[in-house]
C-alpha cells in the first residue's frame, strides 16, 4: 500500500462490547464476527483504529472488570487516541441539542444489549 493513506475507523463502545455479549443470538454473533473482521483489518494495517476520551469514559461505566480491562487494552494496543478540543466538542453537542437532536445517552446503542449471564 505504498503511497496510500490508511483510513481511520472509529468503533463505538457498543460495537466493541459485542464479543462479550450472549453469542447464542444470531444477530449478536454476526455483529461480533464483523467487529473481529474489522479488528483483523486493523492488525493488517488496512485500517487505523482511533478512539476518543468518550470511549474511556464509557468503559469506566462497565461493571464487568475483566471486560473493561480487555476493552481498554484493545484500544490502547491497537488504537490511536484522538486529540479532542473539549470546548469545541461541548459547543457542537449543545448546538445539536438546540437543533432537536437528543443527548448521546439516548443514542448509545440502537438495540438493547444482551448481557452474558454468568453460570
Amino acid at each position: 500500500m505504498v503511497g496510500t493513506m490508511i483510513k481511520s475507523i472509529y468503533l463505538d463502545v457498543c460495537a466493541l462490547c459485542r464479543p462479550f455479549d450472549d453469542q447464542s443470538y444470531m444477530r449478536i454473533h454476526l455483529e461480533t464476527a464483523a467487529v473481529n473482521l474489522i479488528i483483523s483489518a486493523v492488525d493488517k494495517r488496512i485500517y487505523k483504529m482511533v478512539y476518543s476520551p468518550v470511549h474511556l469514559k464509557e468503559i469506566e461505566a462497565i461493571t464487568d472488570i475483566l471486560e473493561a480491562l480487555e476493552l481498554k487494552a484493545l484500544l490502547t494496543s491497537k488504537g490511536k487516541r484522538l486529540k479532542v478540543d473539549l470546548d469545541k466538542a461541548m459547543n457542537f453537542a449543545e448546538d445539536l441539542v438546540e437543533r432537536g437532536y437528543g443527548g448521546a445517552s439516548w443514542w448509545r446503542c440502537r438495540t438493547p444489549r444482551v448481557f452474558h449471564q454468568p453460570s
